[in-house]
């Protein structure tokens, strides 16, 4: 396990030896919640559609398991799930980290782009969150999806994610309504906009960053680290009692 093993944690929060699953594992906040989860003594499966994004986090995380999955195929995520709960023998929770982020005028937008950010964000979510509910549906768990500010905001030129996002918002409502009274608890985190590899190349505008920054009254871009502390709320023992939440780590964002 990774040498920077944090100690002494609060047992509301405490993850150690505890085996979860991330989807998008290889990005800009899968990655960071990977290794802080790792440093706190949890076992980790990863998933990543980019074989090259899932060698970087590989090579940072060794002890962890790292798949190629598509979230869109059903035969593929439900094996890999199989093949993780036949590893460690069982599976606590999992994680969503995984999304697409098309950004342009709706009078322009690509209805292909626009039904492949649906895809990846809502369908793929959906497909994750179902097969990891049958592997922990005997003992119960967690399954928590990285949302978005997006989902209550109306940005312009956002019309495909922001969509996505909303409907995620309700998927994890109906989700944790449904299984509840398995101890299956289904939640969602929503940042503010972050400087990632999918939002680079947008914030390379400084119109854009300007716009982005001004939107948020903390006056700064989200970090990946600030979702830290709400995934290991959602996934310890303080986030016993919670499902079907958005949980906006949002700098504000959201206060409209």
């Amino acid at each position: 396990m990774t040498e920077n093993r944090i100690h002494h944690q609060d047992p509301l929060f405490d993850v150690t030896d505890k085996v979860y699953l991330i989807a998008g594992a290889g990005g800009g906040l899968g990655g960071p919640v990977a290794k802080a989860l790792a440093s706190r003594g949890a076992k980790l499966v990863l998933f990543d559609i980019d074989a090259t994004a899932l060698e970087r986090i590989a090579a940072a995380l060794p002890d962890a398991l790292t798949q190629i999955v598509d979230m869109n195929s059903e035969t593929a995520v439900s094996d890999a799930v199989r093949l993780s709960v036949q590893r460690f023998g069982r599976l606590d929770g999992a994680i969503n980290a995984a999304g697409k982020l098309p950004i342009a005028a709706a009078a322009d937008f690509d209805e292909t782009t626009f039904r492949q950010c649906l895809e990846v964000n809502v369908t793929g979510a959906f497909i994750f969150s179902r097969c990891v509910a049958r592997a922990i549906s005997d003992q119960g768990g967690r399954i928590v999806h990285i949302a978005s500010v997006s989902s209550y905001v109306a940005n312009p030129e956002y019309a495909a994610y922001a969509s996505s996002k909303a409907a995620l918002a309700q998927l994890v409502k109906v989700l944790a309504r449904e299984w509840a009274p398995r101890n299956i608890l289904v939640n969602a985190i929503g940042p503010a906009l972050t400087d990632t590899s999918l939002t680079h190349d947008y914030l390379a505008d400084p119109v854009f960053r300007k716009n982005a920054v001004s939107a948020i009254p903390m006056g700064r871009l989200g970090e990946p680290e600030d979702l830290i502390g709400a995934v290991l709320l959602l996934l310890g023992k303080g986030g016993a009692f919670i499902t079907g939440q958005t949980i906006y780590v949002d700098g504000g964002r959201t206060l409209v």
